[in-house]
C-alpha cells in the first residue's frame, strides 16, 4: 500500500525546492522572481485578463492577486485600464517593460523547468506526473469548492 505521508512529503517538499530553485535563478539572471513572474504569464496569456482571472490561475485570493498586480504596477510592469464591460474591476496588461521583461525571463523559466522536471524523468513519466497532477489539482479545487482549476500558464 502507498504511504501517502510519504507521497505528501515527497510532493511538498519538491515543490518547495522546485520553487527556490527557479526563484533564485530568475532572481539572479532577470531580477524578477516567481511570484511576480507566475502573474505577468498569466495577464499575457489571459484576454481581458482581471485581477480575479489571475488569482483562479495561481490559486490565491483575489486580495493577494491585487497586491501582486499592485507591486507589478508600481514596478512599471502592468498597467489596470477600466473594464469596458464591468465597471467594478479592471483590466491588466503588461506594459512595454512588463512584456521586455517576460521576454526575458520566460525562456530562463523554461530551462529550470527542463533542468528540474524534464531531465530527471523519461517523457511518459513526466506525461503520467503531469496527467496525476492536473486530476489531483481538479478534485482538491472541486472538494474546496474552488474556482482554481488553473490552465492560463499552460503553453499552446
Amino acid at each position: 500500500m502507498t504511504d501517502l505521508r510519504r507521497v505528501f512529503d515527497d510532493l511538498v517538499r519538491f515543490e518547495t525546492i522546485l520553487w527556490g530553485a527557479v526563484d533564485a535563478r530568475l532572481l539572479a539572471e532577470c531580477g524578477v522572481g516567481l511570484a511576480p513572474l507566475n502573474a505577468m504569464l498569466v495577464i499575457d496569456a489571459t484576454p481581458l485578463c482581471r485581477v480575479q482571472d489571475i488569482a483562479r490561475a495561481v490559486a490565491i485570493t483575489v486580495g493577494g492577486a491585487s497586491q501582486a498586480v499592485d507591486r507589478l504596477e508600481s514596478a512599471g510592469l502592468c498597467a489596470r485600464r477600466a473594464n469596458p464591460s464591468d465597471r467594478r474591476s479592471s483590466i491588466v496588461e503588461l506594459t512595454p517593460a512588463g512584456t521586455e521583461l517576460l521576454g526575458i525571463a520566460a525562456p530562463v523559466f523554461d530551462r529550470e523547468l527542463d533542468r528540474l522536471l524534464r531531465a530527471p524523468l523519461p517523457d511518459t513519466n513526466l506525461a503520467h506526473l503531469a496527467d496525476a497532477l492536473s486530476a489531483l489539482r481538479r478534485s482538491a479545487a472541486a472538494q474546496a469548492g474552488s474556482p482554481a482549476t488553473g490552465g492560463a500558464l499552460e503553453r499552446s
